[in-house]
């Protein structure tokens, strides 16, 4: 119902806006459609292997792997996978849900999302280049640490 409200409202905002000033508004969803036709193949790459890995992957295994009774190995586990992983946000969260689902702890979704969002493993030597390596070092092992503070706080809260 949200989605729906969201949706009618976004579109009754474009008729306001093409109303108001038409060349704006055609520039605007040209500048739209050309960021979605980027970001779609990386989109789409995503979703094929997140959909290939849940058709071989059971939901036993994800709940023995990434489940509350996986305990800190899970934690871990899904704090490095976040951490290494470049995957955007629009990806990772409906990923999110699609593993909550199958059987994954909250606590192991919010640090995997944390690190996933926070931690540039890969984006490391980008980050070094520009702020140099202790600034990069510190941000990232302090967002790493945080992260652990974060499904602290989710675990308890949504208990």
């Amino acid at each position: 119902m949200f989605t729906m409200l969201l949706y009618i409202g976004s579109a009754v905002f474009l008729i306001f806006s093409y109303f108001k000033d038409r060349k704006k508004t055609k520039l605007a969803l040209k500048k739209a459609l050309t960021a979605f036709l980027n970001i779609l193949p990386d989109f789409a790459a995503v979703l094929a292997l997140v959909a290939v890995l849940l058709t071989f992957v059971s939901p036993e295994v994800i709940t023995r792997v990434l489940g509350e009774q996986a305990g800190a190995a899970g934690l871990f586990l899904a704090s490095v996978v976040g951490s290494i992983t470049l995957i955007p946000g629009f990806v990772a969260f409906p990923l999110a849900a699609t593993l909550l689902q199958r059987g994954a702890g909250l606590a192991t979704i919010a640090v995997f999302i944390s690190t996933l969002m926070m931690v540039g493993v890969v984006t490391f030597p980008l980050e070094k280049k520009f702020f140099g390596f202790k600034e990069a070092l510190w941000r990232n092992s302090l967002s790493y640490v945080w992260a652990f503070f974060v499904a602290l706080a989710i675990s308890v809260v949504m208990a």
